[in-house]
Parts: C-alpha cells; sequence; structure tokens
C-alpha cells in the first residue's frame, strides 16, 4: 500500500478529539506508513491530548461565536482571516492526501481551504442534531460519516455513510471482566451495581442528585459507582461518609472505564456523543441526562435518538434533583425493564465505527 498522507482537523471537546485520534489509529493500523498531522484550535484541549497521544498538531486562532454580543464577537471576523490563511499555508506544506473534519472550531477553516484546493475530504459528525461547522461544510465535502439514521434531513443523502462513531477498543470487550471488576472497584459480586458517570469533568446536577439521595441510598440494596469529576471529588467524599453510604464508591476520574461498564446493571449518564455510543455497544440499560449546556442541546437531541427506539430512559436535567435517583431505583428493581433495554440499545451498537470511516478514508485517495 502506497504511502498516504492525513490531515485530521477539529477539537474543542473529547468528544471530538477521541473520535479524531480513533480514526487516525485506524488508519495507521492499515497502513503503518501514514503520516499524520492534526489541526486543532489554540488553548483548546486537542492541543494536550494529540501530542500525548502520539500525534502531530498545529493550532489555528480560531474560536466560536459568543450567544451574547461581547467583545470577543469583535474579534471573530479577524480570527477567521487569520485561521484561513494559515489553514492554506499548512495544506500546502503538509499536502495531504484527504482531509478529514470531526466537527469544532478549527475543522471550518481548514476543510473550506482544502476543498477549495480540491483535495479529497471527508467529515465526522458524532450527533443526531448536526454542529453548524459541518452543516456548514457538507455541500462542499466528498463523504459524511454519520452515527444516526435520518441525517438527511440535514446533509445530501448520496455523500452520507453511516458508520456510528468511534469508541475506545477496550470498551468492546467486556467479556469476562465482570469478576475483575469487582475485585478493582471493591465491591461484593452478588448485588447489584449503579454507575454513575458525567463525563471526565463531571456533572454537577448528576452529583447533586446523587449526594442528596445517599440517606435513601444507603438503605436500599444495591452499590454505586458514582464518577464526581475533580471539582465535586472531596465533597463527594464528605457526604457519603457523612451519610454512612459506605456501599456508595468516589471517584474523581475513572480510568477503567470497561470494568466500570462490565460490572453494572444500570448507567446515569450525560448524552453526549461518545457517551451513547459506547452504551450502545456495551449494550448496558441506561438513564440519560443531557447537559442543558451545549450548543444546540445536541444531548437532548442525541438522547431521543434513543429513547425514541426504546433503548434508553430520559430524565430532564431540570428534574433530575428530585426524580433522578427514585427514577434508577425503580429501574434498579424491574429486571424485565433493564433486560429489555439492553437488548433494543445493542441494537443500536456499531463496534467498528472507526474501521468503517477509516476504510472511507482510503476509497477516497484511492480515487485521488
Amino acid at each position: 500500500m502506497p504511502s498516504r498522507k492525513y490531515i485530521i482537523s477539529g477539537g474543542g471537546t473529547g468528544g471530538h478529539i477521541f473520535p479524531a485520534i480513533a480514526i487516525a489509529r485506524a488508519l495507521q493500523a492499515a497502513n503503518p506508513k501514514a503520516e499524520f498531522l492534526f489541526v486543532g484550535a489554540k488553548g483548546r484541549m486537542e492541543m494536550e491530548k494529540v501530542p500525548a497521544a502520539g500525534f502531530q498538531i498545529e493550532g489555528l486562532w480560531i474560536s466560536g461565536l459568543q450567544r451574547r454580543l461581547t467583545a470577543k464577537n469583535l474579534m471573530f471576523p479577524i480570527k477567521v482571516v487569520s485561521s484561513l490563511i494559515k489553514a492554506r499555508q499548512i495544506v500546502k506544506k503538509f499536502g495531504p492526501d484527504v482531509v478529514i473534519g470531526v466537527g469544532g472550531y478549527a475543522s471550518g477553516p481548514l476543510l473550506r481551504v482544502a476543498t477549495s484546493m480540491k483535495i479529497p475530504t471527508l467529515i465526522q459528525e458524532q450527533n443526531s442534531f448536526p454542529g453548524i461547522t459541518n452543516r456548514l461544510l457538507a455541500n462542499r465535502v466528498n463523504k459524511i460519516c454519520v452515527a444516526y439514521h435520518g441525517m438527511e434531513r440535514w446533509f445530501p443523502k448520496d455523500k452520507i455513510v453511516l458508520t456510528g462513531n468511534p469508541v475506545r477498543p477496550e470498551v468492546c470487550k467486556l467479556e469476562g471482566k465482570h469478576a475483575r471488576a469487582v475485585e478493582h472497584f471493591g465491591l461484593k459480586p452478588d448485588v447489584p451495581v449503579l454507575l454513575v458517570i458525567g463525563g471526565s469533568l463531571g456533572a454537577r446536577t448528576l452529583n447533586e442528585s446523587v449526594s442528596a439521595a445517599l440517606s435513601r441510598l444507603k438503605s436500599e440494596n444495591i452499590q454505586v459507582i458514582w464518577q464526581t469529576g475533580k471539582a465535586y471529588a472531596i465533597k463527594g467524599e464528605e457526604e457519603v461518609v457523612r451519610n454512612g453510604a459506605t456501599h456508595v464508591k468516589v471517584y474523581e476520574f475513572i480510568s477503567r472505564m470497561d470494568l466500570a461498564y462490565a460490572v453494572a446493571d444500570l448507567v446515569i449518564s450525560r448524552a453526549g456523543a461518545i457517551s451513547i455510543s459506547e452504551l450502545c455497544v456495551v449494550g448496558k440499560p441506561a438513564i440519560l441526562v443531557p447537559s442543558p449546556n451545549v450548543a444546540e442541546d445536541h444531548q437532548t437531541r442525541n438522547a431521543e435518538a434513543l429513547v425514541n427506539n426504546h433503548a434508553a430512559l430520559l430524565v430532564k436535567d431540570v428534574d433530575a434533583r428530585e426524580h433522578l435517583v427514585n427514577k434508577a431505583l425503580e429501574v434498579m428493581s424491574n429486571p424485565e425493564q433493564r433486560q429489555k433495554l439492553t437488548e433494543n440499545i445493542g441494537r443500536m451498537a456499531y463496534a467498528n465505527a472507526a474501521e468503517a470511516i477509516a476504510a472511507e478514508v482510503t476509497r477516497l485517495a484511492d480515487k485521488k
């Protein structure tokens, strides 16, 4: 196979960065000679996460428009022009065979330049409601890889390929991990487990919902693995001690999510695109609490795609403090409901998404 050169652009959140890295690794596995350059937004988390994963990255001076009138918005046109100039320099110097966009601020200028230079391009949309960058690029790029049915509402039908979202390879393989997970988290093997995850930074609503219900959870015959995020970890531990809820295990961050999924009987989670894709792959019944603090309410739309297929339950953020734990305990006590949710969410899984996207990228490179 000939050596290929790929630019992968986008970022801003883990939901963009992780798929980008997964796609690169799938391309690398298929062609060890391939060369990669990532392009992100200066000051955003991709500028740290991508080098940590072993890839080179360049930064553009770009950010999003603020929803209200601010001084930052006055700089937006200048940032766009600067980023377009820098993006053209990067593309000319690196000479990519294909340019891949994963959403986020930096992918807009980079993909616009690439399409104007007639370089083959592909974008990957993680959400069921596309971000504005990908919507603006849709008519210019060659292929659009999506994770949900019905995306022809937003994108040209003939460009769409349904691939799913890339997920961490280790969560695809949970068989035989239950006993190890019980030991890892210090659990009792015969008591049901509720897993609460709010993303790598935690989620205030989920934390406050669990905290408010600790006295009740103390009397229930369940165990809880509670990922709080850094900001709430100490307070969460103090609350557990004060309430004597010794069967609630508090973690600032869970590094072995495969083991957490392996031991969980029910998962409470935010509804980020990658979190949902992982839940589908691991086939775990879930209660989703969409974050109200994301652009264009993506998480609610992601959650509804599962709820409409009877593959998950939804509790609104505004209702969570009062109803979330009660709903979780209700589901925990209903094995038949959990089994039905497990079956339905498993049908929505795409276990080899990164490889499928890499195959589309390779086809574009071969046609060049």
